[in-house]
């Protein structure tokens, strides 16, 4: 059994424990490194239980923890207007490959409705074509792709640039 929940300000220590492990999956693309508590840390955390249009969303299979999604307004992109913004997503390895992590996207989008953006590191190959199949699956082939988005805001600390995806529900 799939559920996506909002995360309680109750829970925010949950939800940071597993963005660390999110962090530490993603920092074999960035490179980035820990701090000297040997954590990644985020720093956006507590504008999710504090501001308007963030949104954090647990993923539980089952009952158990299998991931987050996390939404929110700010418009990375200043020449492009958006709505929403996936801002991070996970779902843990064994929960992978299993057609959960669409599922999620398409129940996420379905409840925010507007003009979205997402970016992607174009080193992780894995997600790369996990967000081609299921943007392209859930607009039917309707949005914009600009790989290597030139806004080196957006920039990855590796100094890649985003590939930025932007789509209307």
């Amino acid at each position: 059994m799939l559920e996506v929940v909002i995360v309680k300000k109750e829970e925010k220590q949950i939800l940071m424990n597993l963005i660390e492990k999110y962090e530490y999956d993603f920092s074999k693309y960035t490179l980035a490194d820990v701090n000297n508590l040997g954590l990644f840390g985020y720093d956006y955390l507590d504008h999710y239980f504090v501001e308007e249009n963030r949104f954090a969303y647990f993923v539980k299979v089952d009952g158990f923890l299998a991931g987050f999604v996390m939404i929110n307004d700010y418009p990375e992109v200043k020449t492009e207007k958006t709505d929403y913004c996936i801002s991070e997503f996970f779902i843990l390895s064994k929960y992978r490959r299993q057609g959960i992590g669409k599922k999620v996207v398409f129940e996420v989008l379905n409840k925010h409705r507007g003009r979205w953006m997402l970016k992607r590191h174009p080193k992780n190959v894995d997600s790369v074509l996990f967000w081609d199949n299921v943007i392209s699956d859930y607009t039917k082939g309707n949005f914009t792709l600009i790989k290597a988005h030139p806004n080196e805001s957006i920039a990855y600390e590796d100094g890649s640039l985003a590939d930025v995806i932007f789509f209307d529900n």
